[in-house]
């Protein structure tokens, strides 16, 4: 085991000029970092550099993919895209570049709220679009209160990795997002369900460590959340 920290690659968010600056512009919530860097990792940001990914991976040991107020195009699942979504196809396209190439590596991957959903995609699987139009009597996804609270609860699936490391059958989470995987992908289990039966997190179950949870655990608002970090730096030690 190495005694360095293992160097880990966080995706950025993207934004058009105007706000911080007249340019466009990359963006992202210290937490990431801040609670990968107290979990033994060594953060790096990555710009959106689709033809870098080989490189980048060249040299990181493990990924995690960050969410952001946007959505996965449609046309990636093959389905039709509703009205309203945001897409953002720079990003997405490394995002996807990094995944694929991630995977092909067995490199350790997390994927966080939107990255779940991009993870999902990326080995076969597809998205509700909106969740309030496709799931009767669902709970407030995009939580009203602040996200260093919880939510809601979500059950974790007895005897997936995710409820070893967590080693709780309920935890609590926040909730941030309006869309959520239909159709896990193949080669992946459910990891964690909502009340509502909205799919919360899911595992490739081939993997050395390949997890997505539709919850942000950066903003550590229970002790299930510093333990996924502190499992997924240690995966990306070896």
């Amino acid at each position: 085991m190495s005694l360095s920290p293992p160097l880990i690659g966080i995706t950025l968010d993207s934004e058009e000029p105007g706000g911080y600056s007249r340019m466009p512009w990359y963006a992202l919530r210290r937490n990431y970092a801040e609670t990968v860097a107290r979990a033994g990792g060594l953060p790096v940001l990555l710009p959106h550099e689709p033809h870098l990914a080989a490189a980048f991976l060249d040299r990181i040991d493990g990924l995690v993919v960050t969410g952001g107020a946007f959505d996965i195009d449609p046309a990636l699942f093959g389905a039709e895209a509703r009205a309203g979504l945001v897409l953002k196809s720079g990003r997405t396209r490394f995002e996807l570049a990094m995944v694929q190439g991630a995977l092909e590596r067995d490199m350790p991957i997390l994927g966080i709220c939107g990255g779940q959903q991009l993870l999902n995609v990326a080995l076969g699987g597809t998205l509700i679009q909106h969740i309030p139009d496709e799931v009767a009597g669902a709970l407030a996804h995009e939580q009203p209160n602040s996200r260093s609270e919880p939510g809601h609860w979500v059950e974790i699936a007895a005897g997936t990795r995710l409820a070893a490391i967590v080693g709780e059958t309920r935890i609590p989470v926040n909730s941030a997002h309006h869309q959520a995987v239909r159709q896990v992908a193949p080669g992946c289990l459910i990891n964690a369900i909502a009340p509502d039966g909205v799919v919360e997190g899911i595992e490739a179950t081939d993997r050395t460590f390949c997890i997505g949870v539709q919850w942000h655990p950066e903003y550590d608002i229970s002790p299930a959340d510093s333990a996924l970090l502190r499992a997924f730096v240690g995966a990306c030690r070896t």
